[in-house]
């Protein structure tokens, strides 16, 4: 009875296999499909997890919300996503990607709506942290898509196609958070991106498959003829217990250690200009609520051709992902240093400073989540990669708790803000260069 009751959401059973002909013709299409709608779909998520500093300002305004208030619901946010990005990825591996990601949509647009309706710090801290535990239901069913679909040899492009989605709607969100807040009010900046959150995720039921089994194509690596490269020793297409999706491919794993201790450092110098960048730019530069949002727009899309390159050349160098990311994180510390001495009354300067941050940060960011598929079973994707995740947002935490309570003191200028991220972006340099010559055992 309980098995029937779960069917909707349990992994879709394997189909007979179809003719070679079928195959040749639907399996290219199937992957450009599961490409596009994972694309769009955590494209969406982004519009309704990182519309709140767009607009924090301004609710901080309207409900007399402390600096520290404001960093409180950041940092809740970022644990519980941390969080969720972990439980939820490990019930992504035992679950269908056609209607897991879609129910997390349709559950963060609903706490988005009662966001924008409510008034009360308690209840926005509630709610919010609500929100990142759902908002976790996004990464994880992407990560087994793409897993299952695409082959490690071209991973490192296609998740560099893939991550791109990253950037398209963290920089929409902040055009449409900032303008539904300037024309209609701060909480519409809420209740229009839960509507395109609804429609979108009506869209991916639809859109989305499950593995290519379940539609009556081979494996990606009998399709590929690249089945004896594969790392695993055990049968690849069999789901593995929880205990070896946790612990032996987790949790004892230190390859995914390693990476996910250099991603607590990588993701506070990511989230530093998203989060906090508007408000940097408004109490330290002057700049009015569009310049904050736009500013974020600049930031992510500057990340678009970067990530596309240095995934594209990850493959190429063999997979070497922690090696390509060293490299991308030196040029930030100039650009920090560049924000820090520029005085106020240069905003197009902030703003390609901004923009310098952004092209080289987010192919760290794909990189190493596309490095812990590499150093595990396909079968544990989702938990690898929500481990990895989750010490990238505790990074995330630390900084939004940090700078909200160093906010608070009179002696807080805006200018910490960014030391601390610069000694962050170095100790991230420290825990990659562990990781110099580590490339997938093919």
């Amino acid at each position: 009875m309980r098995t029937r009751l779960l069917s909707w959401i349990l992994p879709s059973p394997a189909k007979p296999l179809r003719s070679e002909s079928e195959i040749a013709v639907l399996y290219p299409k199937y992957r450009l499909r599961i490409l596009e709608a994972t694309f769009l779909g955590y494209s969406v998520f982004y519009t309704v997890r990182n519309n709140f500093p767009v607009v924090s300002k301004e609710i901080g305004q309207a409900l007399s919300y402390s600096q520290e208030q404001i960093g409180n619901i950041l940092a809740i946010t970022a644990i519980s996503y941390g969080i969720g990005k972990f439980l939820m990825g490990a019930l992504s591996d035992k679950s269908n990607p056609k209607t897991f990601m879609p129910l997390g949509l349709v559950l963060t647009g609903i706490f988005n709506i009662l966001f924008g309706a409510s008034s009360d710090y308690e209840t926005h801290l509630l709610l919010w942290g609500l929100n990142g535990l759902v908002q976790g239901m996004g990464w994880p069913p992407c990560g087994r898509s793409l897993g299952h679909w695409f082959s490690v040899k071209e991973r490192g492009e296609k998740f560099a196609v893939w991550n791109i989605a990253h950037n398209v709607g963290g920089g929409l969100v902040g055009v449409i958070a900032a303008y539904s807040a300037s024309w209609f009010g701060w909480r519409n900046a809420f209740y229009i991106p839960a509507a395109l959150s609804f429609i979108t995720a009506i869209y991916l039921y639809f859109r989305l498959l499950d593995t290519p089994q379940s539609v009556g194509l081979p494996s990606i690596e009998e399709y590929t003829d690249t089945v004896a490269e594969t790392k695993d020793t055990t049968d690849p297409e069999r789901e593995l217990s929880f205990k070896e999706i946790f612990v032996d491919s987790v949790l004892l794993n230190k390859y995914i250690w390693v990476f996910a201790l250099a991603n607590f450092f990588v993701y506070i110098v990511r989230y530093s200009l998203t989060d906090w960048g508007p408000s940097y730019l408004k109490f330290a530069k002057g700049a009015s609520l569009e310049k904050g949002g736009i500013s974020t727009l600049i930031y992510e899309f500057a990340g678009i051709g970067s990530t596309l390159l240095v995934g594209w050349y990850s493959d190429k160098v063999g997979g070497k992902r922690g090696l390509v990311s060293l490299v991308c994180i030196v040029p930030i510390l100039f650009a920090l240093f560049g924000i820090l001495m520029l005085p106020s009354g240069y905003l197009w300067a902030d703003l390609t400073l901004f923009g310098i941050v952004g092209f080289f940060i987010y192919p760290p960011v794909m990189l190493l989540g596309v490095a812990g598929l590499d150093f595990t079973s396909k079968k544990a994707v989702g938990t690898a990669a929500g481990f990895i995740g989750l010490f990238g947002y505790l990074g995330r935490t630390a900084l939004s708790k940090g700078l909200g309570w160093m906010s608070s003191y009179p002696w807080f200028k805006w200018e910490y803000s960014i030391f601390l991220i610069f000694i962050s972006a170095i100790l991230a340099i420290v825990f990659l260069a562990f990781t110099w010559n580590w490339k997938p055992k093919h």
